[in-house]
């Protein structure tokens, strides 16, 4: 395909986004994980006895990031998505993930 049968036809970048925002969710999904473990309302199954709890906790983390990828793929694969907002809800849950899992954080609650 010459570049010229190409003008007018605009790349959808939703799946790049898609993995992007989900890398996001997953974070924050994990450092949610950790603070309902440290104040005692959830605790995750150990899955490895001699790593202990974190486990656990590292696997629903990743099971969050899984299905937030899929179901966001699935939605946006075809779609042109505005890549300015996901970066900033992206960096908003990092830095939100950050903050939770920094232990001064834990001794507040």
């Amino acid at each position: 395909m010459s570049t010229s049968q190409r003008v007018g036809v605009e790349a959808t970048n939703g799946a790049a986004l898609a993995a992007f925002l989900a890398g996001g969710i997953g974070a924050f999904a994990l450092a949610l994980i950790v603070i309902l473990n440290e104040v005692g309302i959830f605790s995750a199954p150990t899955l490895y006895g001699p790593a202990g709890g974190v486990t656990g906790r590292t696997a629903l983390g990743t099971v969050a990031w899984l299905v937030a990828w899929a179901v966001l793929h699935k939605r946006w694969k075809d779609r042109q998505v505005d890549p300015a907002r996901v970066f900033a809800v992206t960096l908003g849950l990092i830095a939100a993930a950050v903050v939770l899992l920094f232990p001064p954080v834990w001794q507040l609650l």
